[in-house]
C-alpha cells in the first residue's frame, strides 16, 4: 500500500526533512525463508525411488531423508490446472483452468486467465521484500496471448516474477525448446546432439533443457545474492521432465538397462511390496485393474476411449515387449537426469549457506500420462491428431528413442504401473490422475526427519501452508484488486504432528468428463470415461463409492453398503461444482478439443503476410492450414544460381510444412505426423533476379486420421510441378509452440 509522506516540505530544501520510507523497496522480515517449489511433470505415485518406485532419485531422496513424504497429497489431473491451483491457493476452476491453457472453452471456469482477484504467491511474495523467479514450463497463459504482439499480462512476468526462462506451452522439445526470456523469444545458447548417431556417443558438452534450466537458476539466485544477501527469494522450477517427448541422454537411459524387463504387470506388484515396506499404504492396499473401465460403456453403448486400454504384457509379441522395455528405460532415465541437474541446484543452496532455511516444495503435477495409447509413441502429436500409432512403425525406431529423431511417449501399460497402486491415469479424476508424490523440506522450520506423512492435501492447500510458515497474511489487495478467499487449506499442522487428524473438510474434482468429490476418507466417483471418449449424457451416470482413507485404489465399491452417504457426497460435489464454476463438463475427443475456435486479437484473414528478420510465430496465432486448400507465395530475390535454404517452414520433424530451395531449385515437402515425408520438387533452377513462388493444395477429401488432396507447384504463374494423393493434418502440428 502507498505510504503518506512524512517528511517536512519548505521552499528550502535545507529547511526540509525528507522521508524516504514511502519510496524504499519492500524489505522482508530478518531470516524469512527462501522458498522454492519443484513441479515435476507427468509423473504418478509408484514412479520414483522415494516413494517405492524403480526410478533412481538420489536428489529427491536427499530432500525426503532430510524432510517429510506425503502419501495422500493431490493434484487436479492435468497440468495448468495443479499449475494454477498450486500458485494461487484456489481451485482449478476457480481460476479459469478447469483444462489446459490450450483447451479452455469460454466459461468461468475454463478460459486459461487466472483473474488478478486470485494473485499468484509471486505476487504476494514480491510485495513483501522476496525476490521471485520462474524456469521452465509455465503453461498458464491462453494460447492466444502467448506471441510477440500480445499483452504479456499472463506471462510470468505480468504475475508477480521478476525473472523468466522456459517455455510458454504444455510441452516442449528437450533438444530444441521454445524458449522464453522474460518477454521475448530466445534461441537456446549452444547445440544439442544433431541426430541419433551423435546423440548415442553421450551427452558431453551438449545442449539438454534441463542442464540448461538449473544453470539459469543458479545464475538468478547469484545475481541477486551478490547484491543483497540477506534478500530471500521466491524461485518456481519446473523442467519438461517428465511431460512428453521423453528425451533423455542415451547414457541415462542405458543405466536402466534390466530394470523394467519383467513388464508393467510385474513391476506394478514389486512396486506396490516397497511401497508397504515404506510405510507409504496400508498394508491391505489391492492393486487396481489393468482396464478398470471394461464393461462400463455409455447409455448409448460408447466404450471408452481405445487411446486409454492397456494391452496385456502377455498379448505383447517379443519385438514389442522390447520396445515396450525401452520406453521404460528411457522415461527413468529422462527422470533421473533431471534429478541429477536440480540437485547441482541443492548443492549449490547448501554451499552458500542457503539450504538450511529454504522451504522446498516438491511435487508432481499429475498422475502418469496415458497419452502414448496403448502401442506407445515415437511422436506424441498423434494423439493430439486423434492417430492411433502403428507397433510395427514404433519398432523401427527402438534404438532412437529419446534422441532428437523421436517425440516418444510410452504405452498405457507403463502409465498404470508408474501409477502404482492406483486406477487410469493423467486426465481422469482416478487416483491415478490425482494421487502424487510430495516432499517438503525446510530444516530450519521443521523438527521430523525422513518420515511419511498420511494427511490427506491438495495442490491449492500449498500456498496457504507457506504463507503460515512465513507468517503471512493473505492480503486484502493486490496491484488494486480485491483479492477472493483462500480456498486450500494450510497442512503446516502435520509438520511436526504425525497423528494429527486431516483438517481439510473436503476437496471437488473434475476433468475432461471425469469427477469426484472426497470427504473424511470417503470418495464418491462418476463412472465416466473421460475425454477423448466423447460419451457426453453426464445426468445419466452411475456413482461409485470408495472409503479411501483405507482403499488407497478405490479396488471396492461399497455405494451400495452406503446409498445414503453416497448421494450426500452427490450433492456436495454438485453444491461445490456451482461454488467453484466447475460447469460444463467436457468429454469430447482430442482433436475437438484442440481445434475448438477460441479469441485471437487478430481476426481470422484470407491472407497472411510474413517478413524476415523477426521472431517466430506461434502455430496457435500463425496461419491455420490444418484440413484444408491454401495456397503459400513466397516473393524471392535470386542472387545466383545455387541460392539455398528455407522461406517458410512451419512445424516441424514429427509434422510440418517447408517451401525451400536447393542447388537453386524450388522444393516443398509436407511431413504428415513425422512418417510420411511428401516432396514436391521442380528440377528447374530458378531464374536470377525476382520473381514470385509457390505451392497451392487442393483439398479433395477428408477423414478423421487426416484430409486428403493435391499440391502443385508455380514459379511465376508457370505450373512446374505436381503431386497427387497428399495427406495433410486437421490437427495440430504440435500441442504448443513450433511456430
Amino acid at each position: 500500500m502507498t505510504r503518506p509522506f512524512k517528511g517536512v516540505i519548505n521552499l528550502d530544501i535545507r529547511d526540509s526533512v525528507p522521508d524516504w520510507e514511502p519510496y524504499e523497496q519492500p524489505t522482508a522480515p530478518d531470516g524469512a525463508p527462501n522458498v522454492i517449489f519443484v513441479v515435476w511433470d507427468d509423473t504418478g505415485l509408484g514412479a520414483l525411488s522415494p516413494f517405492g518406485g524403480p526410478i533412481e532419485m538420489p536428489t529427491l531422496q536427499r530432500l525426503a531423508d532430510d524432510g517429510l513424504r506425503y502419501s495422500q497429497f493431490h493434484t487436479t489431473a492435468i497440468c495448468s490446472p495443479t499449475r494454477a491451483s498450486m500458485l494461487t491457493g484456489r481451485n482449478h476452476t476457480t481460476v479459469g483452468m478447469a483444462c489446459i491453457a490450450e483447451a479452455t472453452t469460454g466459461f468461468p471456469g475454463s478460459n486459461g486467465h487466472i483473474p488478478f482477484e486470485t494473485a499468484t504467491i509471486a505476487e504476494v511474495l514480491g510485495e513483501r521484500g522476496y525476490n521471485t523467479y520462474m524456469l521452465g514450463k509455465w503453461h498458464c497463459c491462453p494460447e492466444d496471448e502467448t506471441n510477440m504482439a500480445s499483452s504479456k499480462r499472463n506471462w510470468p512476468t505480468g504475475r508477480g516474477f521478476e525473472r523468466y526462462y522456459g517455455f510458454l506451452g504444455g510441452e516442449t522439445n528437450d533438444w530444441y525448446p521454445d524458449l522464453v526470456q522474460d518477454q521475448q523469444f530466445a534461441d537456446q545458447p549452444y547445440d544439442p546432439p544433431k541426430d541419433a548417431e551423435e546423440w548415442a556417443e553421450g551427452l558431453g558438452d551438449k545442449y539438454h533443457l534441463s542442464k540448461d534450466l538449473v544453470d539459469r537458476a543458479i545464475g538468478m539466485i547469484g545475481d541477486a545474492k551478490q547484491v543483497a544477501p540477506e534478500r530471500p527469494f521466491f524461485m518456481y522450477f519446473c523442467p519438461g521432465a517428465n511431460h512428453a517427448p521423453h528425451h533423455a541422454p542415451k547414457e541415462w537411459a542405458d543405466k536402466y538397462h534390466g530394470v523394467f524387463d519383467e513388464g508393467y504387470e510385474k513391476i506394478r506388484e514389486q512396486i506396490l511390496a516397497n511401497q508397504k515396506q515404506l510405510g507409504i499404504l496400508p498394508e491391505n492396499t489391492e492393486l487396481s485393474q489393468i482396464n478398470p473401465m471394461a464393461g462400463v460403456t455409455s447409455v448409448d453403448g460408447k466404450e471408452q476411449s481405445p487411446f486409454d486400454l492397456v494391452r496385456p504384457w502377455d498379448s505383447l509379441s517379443e519385438g514389442e515387449k522390447q520396445l515396450m522395455v525401452r520406453m521404460a528405460e528411457v522415461y527413468a532415465g529422462y527422470s533421473s537426469y533431471t534429478d541429477h541437474e536440480l540437485g547441482r541446484l541443492i548443492d549449490y543452496l547448501e554451499k552458500t549457506g542457503e539450504l538450511h532455511n529454504t522451504l522446498i516444495v516438491w511435487i508432481s503435477d499429475n498422475g502418469a500420462s496415458g497419452e502414448g495409447g496403448p502401442n506407445g509413441s515415437v511422436n506424441e502429436n498423434k494423439f493430439f491428431n486423434s492417430v492411433m500409432d502403428d507397433m510395427d512403425e514404433n519398432l523401427t525406431f527402438l534404438d532412437a528413442l529419446g534422441s532428437p529423431e523421436t517425440y516418444n511417449h510410452y504405452s498405457t501399460g507403463w502409465a498404470f504401473a508408474f501409477n502404482t497402486p492406483c486406477k487410469m491415469f493423467k486426465r481422469h479424476t482416478w487416483e491415478g490422475g490425482v494421487a502424487d508424490p510430495m516432499v517438503v523440506h525446510w530444516p530450519a522450520g521443521m523438527k521430523a526427519r525422513g518420515e511419511v506423512r498420511h494427511q490427506y492435501a491438495h495442490c491449492s492447500d500449498i500456498v496457504p501452508t507457506v504463507y503460515e510458515c512465513l507468517d503471512v497474511e493473505p492480503p486484502e489487495v493486490v496491484k488494486g484488486y480485491t483479492q477472493w478467499a483462500l480456498e486450500g487449506t494450510s497442512f503446516k499442522y502435520s509438520f511436526d504432528d504425525a497423528t494429527a487428524k486431516t483438517q481439510k473438510p473436503s476437496q471437488f474434482y473434475v476433468m475432461l468428463g471425469t469427477r469426484a468429490i472426497w470427504r473424511d476418507g470417503w470418495k464418491a466417483e462418476a463412472l465416466h470415461a473421460g475425454a477423448p471418449s466423447d460419451w457426453s449424457h453426464f445426468s445419466e451416470d452411475k456413482w461409485a463409492l470408495y472409503h479411501v482413507d483405507e482403499d488407497r485404489s478405490e479396488c471396492h465399491d461399497v455405494a451400495d453398503e452406503h446409498p445414503a452417504l453416497l448421494e450426500e457426497l452427490k450433492a456436495l460435489w454438485h453444491f461445490e461444482a456451482g461454488q467453484y464454476h466447475g460447469l460444463p463438463l467436457e468429454d469430447r475427443t482430442a482433436i475437438d478439443v484442440l481445434t475448438t475456435p477460441r479469441p485471437q486479437m487478430s481476426a481470422p484473414r484470407d491472407q497472411y503476410v510474413y517478413f524476415p528478420g523477426t521472431l517466430e510465430v506461434p502455430e496457435a496465432v500463425a496461419v491455420n492450414v490444418r484440413g484444408r486448400s491454401f495456397k503459400i507465395a513466397a516473393s524471392l530475390d535470386i542472387k545466383n544460381t545455387d541460392a539455398g535454404g528455407v522461406v517458410f517452414a512451419h512445424g516441424h520433424h514429427f509434422g510440418g510444412h517447408a517451401l525451400y530451395l536447393k542447388e537453386g531449385r524450388l522444393r516443398y515437402v509436407y511431413n504428415y505426423l513425422g512418417e510420411k515425408e511428401q516432396l514436391l520438387a521442380c528440377d528447374e533452377a530458378l531464374p536470377q533476379g525476382s520473381c514470385v513462388v509457390g505451392v497451392e493444395f487442393t483439398k479433395q477429401s477428408q477423414t478423421p486420421g487426416a484430409t486428403t488432396g493435391s499440391l502443385a507447384m508455380f514459379i511465376g504463374d508457370t505450373l512446374v510441378a505436381e503431386l497427387d494423393d497428399v495427406m495433410i493434418q486437421n490437427g495440430k502440428f504440435n500441442l504448443c509452440g513450433e511456430g
